[in-house]
């Protein structure tokens, strides 16, 4: 297939108003339909940033992603930008994809288990950017569509059609790959092997699976309302689905920096007011907690320095607590200016898969969890977002998150372990995050899981 070409933007509505149709009624109307389809979603209510949503074709050369060189400076020409592209949109042409774990744990020569999942792009070929801050509403496509494409979304835009609510789903009880006990003496496991001097800190994970649902769709949905986050998304590649609420970003490039945001800390949102702030207070200043979020943090500044200028790498903020329908989290950001010529590529080499969700060190963590994991992870805890031609990069870490393929449907989930972890509060740890992603495909924890969340 052809390589993807810049796109044009066009305004098809300059600001909100009352009786707009939302983000979700939009993406039913254009592209619920398509085999290659996305929805990169800023949260239900967001009142900040850009939800894209869009649709393409599969891309068939994955290296022509990593070949992409990175944003330079903002004073830079933009390398694929369109000729009337509005340079507020953050994304103007070039892809949307998963990039799975064992897919970046092995060209980092750590063993991985057996998995069907590849990297999986999508070709953008037209788009719709909501600017969450005014509601202005852009159309992208290529020159010669952009008029013909833009009246498309502004008829969707007129319609007044409202999407209605997802049907609810018959109750079922997930499937642990753990059980409560294993994963206890697996977290023992990881704290020896820290004993041992073999690692530091570890991110010891499992999987909850379910039947396929009939409408995937319909469950990001529920999902969203559910559990709003700035990096939640949702793509259909294939028969493979995507559904997000990924509270974290990997990866932004742009104007030649580049940053990460890992989380590592957790605590459950209070069932009163004052519950949830002594929670978050015990989050902020719970020495296991500021140690294993500190370790990543170190971590992505090493990763970083392999593809930032040297001096450059620096820690934006610290152990600065984030909180969300489900969970308080604790959240650090670490940026550095990127070096002439680094392309996609180099920055997967450099930093995938992230350190919040292997250990450190990286190479001996992924081998140890190999060993302790026996089965694969697939897209989770990798990373999914877009690519854009002129060097652009937002991409989010695949947490809180399910995957749908042709019979099932997963939810990972996992914590870091260090040597000052708790057993059964790292286990506690895996309910509180799967709960929301289970809850959404009408699922339950089993009942030994359940009984952890306090």
């Amino acid at each position: 297939m052809p390589a993807p070409l810049p796109l044009t933007t066009l305004t098809v509505r300059e600001a909100a108003s009352d009786g707009d149709i939302a983000p979700d009624d939009l993406f039913l109307q254009l592209f619920a339909g398509e085999q290659a389809a996305f929805w990169l979603d800023a949260g239900a209510d967001a009142v900040a940033g850009w939800s894209i949503l869009g649709a393409g074709e599969i891309e068939t050369d994955p290296s022509r992603v990593r070949a992409v060189v990175l944003a330079g400076d903002a004073d830079a020409p933009a390398q694929g930008a369109g000729a009337s592209a509005d340079p507020h949109v953050p994304f103007d042409g070039g892809w949307v994809g998963w990039l799975p774990y064992e897919a970046g744990a092995g060209a980092c020569g750590a063993p991985i288990a057996a998995s069907d999942h590849a990297p999986s792009w999508i070709a953008v070929t037209r788009a719709v950017a909501v600017d969450h801050a005014n509601g202005r509403i852009v159309a992208l496509a290529g020159r010669d569509e952009i008029e013909a494409w833009g009246a498309v979304v502004r008829d969707a835009l007129g319609s007044g059609i409202r999407s209605t609510e997802p049907d609810a789903i018959a109750p079922t009880t997930a499937r642990a790959r753990h059980g409560v006990a294993e994963y206890i003496a697996l977290v023992e496991e990881c704290r020896a092997a820290i004993e041992r001097g073999d690692a530091y800190q570890l991110c010891l994970t499992t999987r909850f699976t379910v039947a396929r649902p009939v409408e995937p769709l319909a469950v990001y949905r529920r999902l969203r309302m559910a559990t709003p986050a700035h990096h939640g998304g949702y793509l259909r590649i294939g028969e493979r689905h995507l559904l997000s609420a990924s509270p974290e970003q990997f990866i932004t490039v742009r104007s030649g920096s580049v940053s990460t945001s890992p989380i590592k800390g957790t605590r459950p949102r209070g069932t009163t007011p004052e519950k949830d702030a002594r929670l978050a207070a015990e989050l902020q200043t719970d020495a296991k907690e500021r140690a294993e979020n500190v370790m990543i943090v170190d971590l992505m500044r090493n990763d970083l320095s392999h593809i930032g200028v040297p001096g450059s790498v620096r820690v934006e903020r610290l152990w600065q607590v984030e909180t969300y329908p489900a969970v308080h989290q604790l959240v650090s950001t670490v940026s550095a200016r990127l070096r002439d010529g680094i392309t996609f590529g180099d920055l997967c080499d450099a930093a995938f898969p992230a350190g919040s969700m292997t250990g450190a060190p990286k190479l001996s963590a992924m081998t140890i969890l190999h060993r302790l994991e026996q089965g694969a992870r697939g897209v989770y805890s990798g990373c999914f977002g877009h690519v854009g031609l002129d060097g652009r990069v937002d991409l989010a870490m695949v947490i809180r998150s399910i995957v749908v393929s042709d019979d099932e449907a997963v939810v990972g989930a996992g914590g870091g372990i260090t040597w000052l972890s708790k057993a059964p509060a790292e286990a506690a740890e895996v309910s509180t995050k799967a709960r929301a992603p289970l809850a959404a495909l009408g699922a339950r924890l089993p009942d030994e899981w359940a009984a952890l969340i306090r």
